[in-house]
Order: structure tokens, then C-alpha cells, then sequence
């Protein structure tokens, strides 16, 4: 194995369709119109030295090392500014251009420190590389320069160091921050010989704007820039492509490597989600994999209240078998069930749906992507015809108009969001629609045309607002609606919206958000231009979530503004295979594909592939299991990767089902709080740690690759696979995850195209990929709708039974924070909790005063199931009546105070809505102190098992 290195072809490509071609150093070589001399050299297989240009930003002409001369012209132009004419000669490498580029050489060398032996960067320094290029043998002026040798180093960041005697101003990082990250956080400051590159108001880094993406440190061609663990373990010797496992962009990554440590993850140039790009979680977020915490020996106990007991895996395996067939045999076939995670593998997943259903004898197995995006499932297939969002992510490129509704990029999705901020910057239009102020309604260089910021709960009322709009002043695509929609549905639907009781005057009384915001809104997405619209948990988790999922594709077909690069229905998946999870058939009512249990002819392609009988009725949901539970019908669970008790609406409720159970069986890489109630855990592995694929929210089928031997003895699959066959389960033989995605494409007809040969050949594609489409499907409904035709809903307002009154005057909505990552069971694991190392409720300043808060102080959050307590952040991104927090800390328990009101079609959590009241507190509650005794004896299990 050796490292993978990516072709820097100095400039970007250019889009022109037109070519040109010109002579380099005597070779012809023929490239689109506008591209630049250096890139069309590299074309040629001829390097022209640089120091400034790389080709994920747009030309600088700085360096002045990549001069070149052009036959009629006179001077020497920079290769990289210059761009290319037909008939053009160029020559790279004559005695003049050497003598130029060694003197330019001589200058940067004369001003930098000579300790390349001693360098963090030595044999990875393009400055290095470039002084031998260009044959520098000797400084004329010396090796003292009266610049910036003396200049501080900034170690503030904890991932990377900041050296400014090494900086050679070439702008790399600045520009990275501004054109691909679009934060704005660096600049230069000073002229001449007093340039230097700066962090704000020449601040720490860790002080900063800085969001600590990583696109500086990997556009910085020096040491000035450099991750800390390369300081501290030296360079990596190879690396394997594989894929975040954080959110649902999907990001490729490059794990570079020394022997089975991990030095570093540079986001993968070729990377069809993210094009090189990156966030502080995925680029430097992964040291959770090695942390001390980890469990790395399977567990057993008799009873929760044992202490745990270190077994065999063969003796862990013995035990979840012989408990699960008593279960079954003292309460019935469907005493026990499976829950598959959206942070493990499409193999593990459909793995663990298959263990249920022919193992168990039921079908009674979910998935935590129930409590996030069931509604988009049902919601889509039912408009539609299919379960997932609509575009690639290169779509946004065309996009004119961008909807935001319920979702928070720049937090949630941050690599993507950086190119919503780059079209935006280029001249797309903004509508925001959420309670709260996110960053992208203003931030550097982008600021929202309009922000709805809509009472929690009213989804559907604004988007029904919208569609009247839409409808009444004439703004619908009718010849879209006449081709491609059933013509009663949209009749029915049109005559419903135009009712004057879902006027934006109307619905003004009930959202909060003034008519004319609504009706500008509502004009702007249905006239200007290619119009898309994405959505997060925001829209989901309401007990109308499905609604607002079809009030969305309403407003996508009455516009025309589906089926095409640009537009689209886009859901922002929120882990890394939300998507690939509810695929594979996690649901209880689905097999993968989507398709019913009840179905004859597709449980017969199973019960043929598998030599079992299946059952046909549909099984129990998560909270359909917890209520069995605590009724006593319902015994045994086997948990792979969630956390339930802590992501779980209703916290009480979900402990009183886990303890009822009589086995429950966890496997994660920690003791999360759902294992507190566990009587067996099995250690799990990481993403660094196994072989698979995960989907993203594009349908983006990528490759996750086994970069270091599983450190608890066995992948997630194999554990599963060791559970099958201790159940005497056939058909689960497998060496490979290879061998179960193929068992994956006989049985699904979107995956009958995808193998690992044909993702390690292309790199990854979109389903559908199958005979109709070999190589995937970036935009859906291009030429119809998957159903046929589109089919309008329509969309009655149904407030929430979740009211505010005297005692619970204020509504809570959530989300989440950059730095953190779902339940924070990675991410608190690693040295990103210095930017958030607790959860904190946003509480207006007109609510803090009428309470007595003061920012910072402690506050008690209470609702009709539950309470706890944290710390207040006064401000006014949120609205007088709202509060806000996140859920990313177990020591908050944000969902003690969550309700067990859900989405009327799928169960799905209403999250986002729950009356409350703040009051002033004197710091954490009993409970919460007990929590932190329970959080210490986990960690002592932790180490004394790790020593």
C-alpha cells in the first residue's frame, strides 16, 4: 500500500463546452475555452511550477513561480491568470523563465526558517518541492530574514498549529476560507513586508470565526498550516478511501495512514459529495475510535443492577441465544425484536432486518431513522413514488431560488452548506423558514431575500400559505401540472388551498409570520427561476410531519420545479445513512426497497433466497415495542448502534419499557445510557474499522473501507452474522460484506446494478441504478414520476395537541450544534466539546427578564412529562415565546422533557414542539447528579477493561 496522491492541476476546470486547442513545449494538447495555460500544461503531462494556484480555487497570480512565455507576447504572464487562445505557444522551461523563477525562489527562501530536517512538513512541503524544481542552489541573500522569524506560534486550535514563520503570504488559506468554506475567518493584514496572515482581528484561531473545516491547513503548501497529529506521529506512509460517518453529505475521505495508526483524514478531491471539502467533524473529529472509553470485550450481567462481567464472545453469543429463544418460548414469537442504526453499514443493516425476520419469526424490526425521517418515506412515495429526495448535490450549482425550511445547514450539513453559500454568493436568491435565526439567514456575504420565522408547529398552515399564493395569482406551471400530475388530485388541491382560510392573512394569525413575508416568499420561489427546496428535522418531527412533507411536493409540482438539475425536493438526511437504513427494510412494514410485507410476490423473492417462511403482517414500531414492554408482551431487544433512551421522545417512558425487558442486548462502541438497562453488550467497531457501504442524502451509494483491524475482534457484521448461526438462521455464510450487497441487488430492484466492483470502479452512484439506469441516477423524475404521475394532497392544518397554557407558556423546539453530532457519543469523545461542552437553552431577552434568567445562569426546563436543567443562553435568535436547545449531552437528558406526541402516519417524534416553562434554578438536579456518579463508574468499567 502506498499514499494516494490527487493531481493538483493548479486551476479549477473550466465549464465552457467550446474547446480550444494550443501548443505547450511542442505537444498539442485541446481543453474547453477559458481554461487557464497552467492547467492545459498539466493536460499535456507538463508541470509548471506554483506555490500559489491549486485547483480548488479560483487563479491568484501571486507566486510568480508559474511564469511561462507565450510566442507574439510580450513579458513572462502568470500560467495560472492567463487563460488559453487557439494556435497559442507556449514554452515552460527556457533559460530565462529558470533564472526568473530561481531568483523568485531565492526571495521566499532567504525569509523562511531552514529546519526542512526538523519539519513537521519534510517530504510533504511543496515550498521544498518547488526550490528543487526550480534548481535553487544558493541564496544570494542570505538566510536571515527581518520578517516574521520570530513571529509566535498560535496552538490554540486543538487539531491544528499555526506557524507564522513559516507563512510565505501566497493567500492559499484565506482564499479557502472565503471562496471554498465560505466563513471569511482569515485575511491578510499589513502590507509589504508587514502582510501577514491573520485569524479576525488577529485573534487565536480558537477565538476565531474560524469553524476549524480544515480547508486552510489543506490549501496551506507549508509547515504554517499543519494537523497536529502529523507533528506528533509524523508522516503517513499510505491511505485507503473511505466515508465520513458523521452526518448525511456523505463526505470521501483519504485515511492516511502509519501501519494501523491513523494520522490524519484528508477529504478525497474525487469525492462525488464533497469535492475535497470538509468539517471539523469528519476532518479531524475521528479520535473516538482509539478512546479510552471504548469497549473492547463482550459484557454480560443477570440483572441491571449487577455490576458487568467480561465474557468470551462465544459465551456473549450463547447467552443473547438461549434468551432470546426462552423469551420466545415462555411469551410468544413476537416477545423480542431488532432495532438497526443509521450509523452502521447498509450490509449491517440489512443484516440485522433479515436476522428478525427469518431468525426471530417476525417482523418486528425499526429503526431510528423512525424518529427522524420516516415522514420523508411516506411523505415522498406517496407524491412521488418514491421514498428519498429528488437531485444530487452538484444541482445546487443551478440552482436560482433555495428554500431552507426546518434545517440548518451551516450546523447540521456544513460541507454542503458551504456550496449553498458559494451559489448564493454568486447571485441565488434565500428564503428561510424556521423559528429560529440560523446563520444563514445573515451571515458574511449571504443574507436570506426572506425569513418566515413561523411558530413551532405551523408547518403546514405557511406551506399551504405558499401554494394559495401560488395558486390565486396565477403563479402555477400549468403545463408541468397538465403533462405530468393526475389532473382530479391537482383540481381538489388547487380548490382547497385558494380557501380564504389559507390565505397568508389568515395563516398570519396562526404562524406568526406576517402575510406579506409569505407572499413575497411564495412570489420569489414560483418566479425566480430554478427553485429547490430543502428540508430537515425541522419539518419531520411534528405530528404533522408527513403533511409538511407532502405540502412540500405540492408546492414542487404546482411550479414545475422537479424533475431537473437545479430544483428538486431535497431532504437533509441527519446521520450518515439515515437514507441507506430505511432502504434496506428496517421498518416493520417493509422489506428493503420499500415494499410491503403483505406483499406476496416480494416475500416470496425472500422466502426463496432465504428457505423460510416469512410472516406477513407487519411488526412493532420502537414505541409500539416500549409500550408492549411495559404491558408485559414484549421481552427481548437486540440494539445495534442507537442509543434510545437518550434520542427517544419521553425519557421515562422509555426507561419503564427497557425495564420491563428481560434481555436486552446493546452493541455500540460505548456504554451509552440505553446500556444502563442492558444485560448483555457486545462491543461494536467503528467506520475505521469495517467494510460496507452507507447511503446519503442524495442516494449516493459510497464505499467504506477497513482502514485498521477491528480493535473489539469483530465488525458489526460478523457479530450478526455469529448470531445467525448460533440461531441455526441459513443463507447468512457470508466471508465479505461484498457477498451480502450482492444478496442486496437480487433482492432490490433500485440496487440490481450496484456490486463492489462497480463502486470501486466509478467511485459511488445514485439509486435506482439497475438495467433502466447502469450508472445511477442523479435527478429523479426526469422524464415522469416514478408513480406515474404526480399526485397533489391536500393539506389541512391540524394544530398539535401539544398546547401552551398558564403553566407551560413557552415552546421548546431543538436541533443541533457544529461542533457535536447527534447524541454526542463520538463527538464528546474527542476535543471538539472545547466549543460546546454542554447543552444551553436559547431563551429571548423579553422571556429571560419577565423570568429573571440572566445569560449564563441555571435554569429548571420543565413540561407536562418531565424536567431538567441547564444553562441559559439569552439572545435574540429565537422569538419571544420560544426556547431553544440541543441534545447532545446525556447529563441534560433534553428528552425527559419531550412528549410522546408523534406524526400521525408514522410515528415519528414531535420533536420540534413541546409547551414548557423556564424558571431560575440552583444548578443540576438530583438526578442529573446521580447521572454523573453512573457516568464515572462507566468510565472505571472502561479503563479497568482496557488495562
Amino acid at each position: 500500500m502506498s499514499l494516494i496522491h490527487e493531481t493538483d492541476h493548479g486551476t479549477p476546470p473550466s465549464k465552457a463546452t467550446t474547446s480550444v486547442t494550443l501548443r505547450v513545449d511542442g505537444i498539442d494538447v485541446t481543453v474547453p475555452e477559458g481554461t487557464s495555460v497552467m492547467r492545459a500544461a498539466m493536460d499535456a503531462g507538463i508541470k509548471v511550477p506554483k506555490l500559489c494556484a491549486t485547483d480548488s480555487l479560483a487563479a491568484f497570480g501571486s507566486c510568480r513561480l508559474c511564469l511561462v512565455e507565450i510566442e507574439g507576447r510580450a513579458g513572462t504572464p502568470a500560467s495560472c491568470t492567463t487563460p488559453v487562445a487557439p494556435g497559442m505557444v507556449v514554452s515552460t522551461q527556457t533559460e530565462r523563465l529558470k533564472k526568473l523563477r530561481r531568483g523568485v525562489m531565492e526571495l521566499y527562501i532567504s525569509d523562511h526558517p531552514l529546519d526542512c530536517l526538523t519539519c513537521a512538513a519534510n517530504g510533504d512541503c511543496e515550498l521544498q518541492d518547488m526550490a528543487g524544481a526550480v534548481g535553487l542552489r544558493e541564496v544570494r541573500y542570505g538566510y536571515v530574514g527581518e520578517n516574521h522569524l520570530d513571529a509566535a506560534k498560535d496552538e490554540s486550535n486543538p487539531y491544528f498549529a499555526f506557524d507564522p514563520a513559516k507563512c510565505i503570504v501566497c493567500s492559499r488559506c484565506v482564499r479557502a476560507c472565503e471562496e471554498v468554506q465560505g466563513t471569511f475567518a482569515l485575511t491578510i493584514d499589513g502590507r509589504g513586508f508587514e502582510s501577514k496572515v491573520a485569524a479576525g482581528m488577529d485573534q487565536p484561531f480558537l477565538d476565531s470565526e474560524c469553524v476549524s473545516c480544515g480547508a486552510c491547513v489543506q490549501a496551506c503548501p507549508t509547515a504554517t498550516l499543519m494537523e497536529k497529529s502529523v507533528i506528533d506521529i509524523g508522516q503517513p506512509e499510505h491511505s485507503v478511501v473511505t466515508t465520513c460517518a458523521y452526518c448525511g453529505v456523505g463526505c470521501s475521505f483519504k485515511a492516511e495512514m502509519r501501519g494501523t495508526e491513523v494520522v490524519r483524514m484528508v477529504p478525497y478531491k474525487d469525492g462525488h459529495a464533497n469535492h475535497g471539502h470538509s468539517c471539523v467533524k469528519g476532518r479531524f473529529a475521528w479520535g473516538y475510535a482509539t478512546h479510552r472509553e471504548r469497549i473492547l470485550k463482550p459484557m454480560v450481567r443477570e440483572k441491571i443492577s449487577d455490576p458487568w462481567r467480561e465474557v468470551s464472545w462465544a459465551e456473549a453469543i450463547g447467552r443473547v441465544v438461549s434468551e432470546f429463544r426462552r423469551i420466545q418460548a415462555q411469551h410468544g414469537r413476537g416477545a423480542i425484536g431488532g432495532i438497526t442504526s443509521s450509523r452502521c453499514t447498509n450490509e449491517e443493516t440489512f443484516l440485522i432486518q433479515k436476522l428478525v425476520r427469518a431468525g426471530f419469526g417476525n417482523n418486528n424490526v425499526d429503526t431510528c431513522a423512525r424518529v427522524c425521517h420516516s415522514p420523508t418515506g411516506y411523505g415522498l412515495k406517496t407524491t412521488f413514488g418514491t421514498s428519498a429526495g429528488t437531485q444530487d448535490f452538484d444541482s445546487v450549482e443551478h440552482c436560482d431560488v433555495m428554500v431552507v425550511i426546518g434545517a440548518n445547514p451551516t450546523d447540521g450539513h456544513p460541507v454542503f452548506a458551504s456550496r449553498m453559500k458559494k451559489r448564493l454568493r454568486e447571485g441565488a436568491k434565500l428564503i428561510v423558514i424556521d423559528p429560529r435565526r440560523i446563520d444563514m439567514v445573515r451571515m458574511p456575504h449571504v443574507q436570506a431575500s426572506h425569513h418566515l420565522p413561523l411558530r413551532p408547529g405551523t408547518n403546514v398552515a405557511v406551506l399551504t400559505a405558499l401554494a394559495h399564493v401560488i395558486v390565486t395569482e396565477g403563479l402555477v406551471d400549468e403545463a408541468f401540472v397538465r403533462e405530468r400530475c393526475e389532473p382530479d388530485d391537482f383540481a381538489a388541491w388547487a380548490a382547497f388551498v385558494a380557501e380564504e382560510r389559507n390565505s397568508p392573512e389568515a395563516v398570519a394569525k396562526i404562524s406568526g409570520v406576517p402575510a406579506e413575508l409569505i407572499r413575497g416568499a411564495a412570489r420569489l420561489y414560483a418566479t425566480g427561476g430554478n427553485a429547490a427546496i430543502y428540508y430537515g428535522l425541522g419539518v419531520t418531527e411534528h405530528s404533522q410531519g408527513t403533511t409538511a412533507v407532502m405540502a412540500i411536493a405540492n408546492l414542487a409540482m404546482a411550479t414545475g420545479n422537479i424533475g431537473r438539475p437545479g430544483v428538486g425536493v431535497n431532504p437533509l438526511r441527519g446521520q450518515n445513512n439515515v437514507q441507506g437504513s430505511c432502504d434496506m427494510g428496517s421498518f416493520p412494514h417493509e422489506y428493503s426497497g420499500y415494499r410491503h410485507v403483505s406483499d406476496d410476490a416480494t416475500r416470496a423473492v425472500f422466502e426463496t433466497m432465504w428457505g423460510v417462511t416469512l410472516d406477513h403482517e407487519p411488526g412493532l414500531r420502537i414505541p409500539n415495542m416500549l409500550d408492549a414492554a411495559v404491558d408485559g408482551s414484549f421481552k427481548g431487544l437486540y440494539i445495534q448502534g442507537e442509543d434510545i433512551v437518550q434520542s427517544d421522545p419521553d425519557t421515562q417512558h422509555v426507561v419503564a419499557g427497557f425495564k420491563a425487558m428481560e434481555c436486552v442486548v446493546v452493541q455500540d462502541l460505548f456504554l451509552n445510557e440505553t446500556a444502563n438497562f442492558a444485560h448483555v453488550f457486545l462491543p461494536g467497531s467503528s467506520f475505521l474499522e469495517k467494510d460496507g457501504t452507507f447511503t446519503n442524502a442524495e442516494r449516493r451509494i459510497n464505499r467504506v473501507r477497513k482502514v485498521m483491524p477491528p480493535r473489539n475482534g469483530l465488525a458489526d457484521w460478523e457479530i450478526t452474522v455469529a448470531i445467525a448461526h448460533a440461531m441455526g438462521v441459513a443463507g447468512m455464510d457470508y466471508t465479505h460484506p461484498s457477498q451480502i450487497m450482492d444478496e442486496i441487488a437480487r433482492t432490490t430492484p433500485t440496487f440490481t446494478g450496484v456490486s463492489y466492483d462497480k463502486l470501486d470502479a466509478v467511485g459511488s452512484v445514485q439509486w435506482p441504478c439497475n438495467e433502466a439506469a447502469p450508472q445511477g441516477t442523479p435527478v429523479m423524475h426526469a422524464g415522469g414520476f416514478v408513480r406515474g404521475r404526480g399526485r397533489f394532497i391536500i393539506t389541512e392544518y391540524v394544530p398539535t395537541d401539544e398546547r401552551t397554557g398558564p403553566r407551560f407558556p413557552l415552546l421548546l423546539t431543538s436541533g443541533r450544534i457544529l461542533s457535536q453530532y447527534n447524541v454526542g457519543a463520538q463527538t464528546r469523545r474527542t476535543a471538539n466539546v472545547m466549543w460546546h461542552d454542554q447543552d444551553l437553552l436559547e431563551i429571548h431577552p423579553h422571556d429571560a427578564e419577565q423570568r429573571g434568567v440572566r445569560d449564563g445562569d441555571w435554569v429548571r426546563l420543565a413540561s407536562r412529562v418531565g424536567a431538567t436543567t441547564l444553562r441559559a443562553k439569552v439572545t435574540d435568535r429565537v422569538a419571544p415565546g420560544v426556547v431553544y436547545t440541543t441534545f447532545h449531552h446525556p447529563l441534560t437528558q433534553t428528552n425527559v422533557v419531550t412528549t410522546q406526541y408523534s406524526d400521525w402516519a408514522t410515528d415519528c417524534p414531535e420533536y420540534k414542539v413541546t409547551a414548557v416553562q423556564v424558571t431560575p434554578s440552583n444548578g443540576p438536579s438530583d438526578w442529573q447528579r446521580e447521572y454523573r456518579e453512573l457516568s464515572v463508574q462507566n468510565t472505571r468499567i472502561a479503563a479497568d477493561a482496557a488495562e
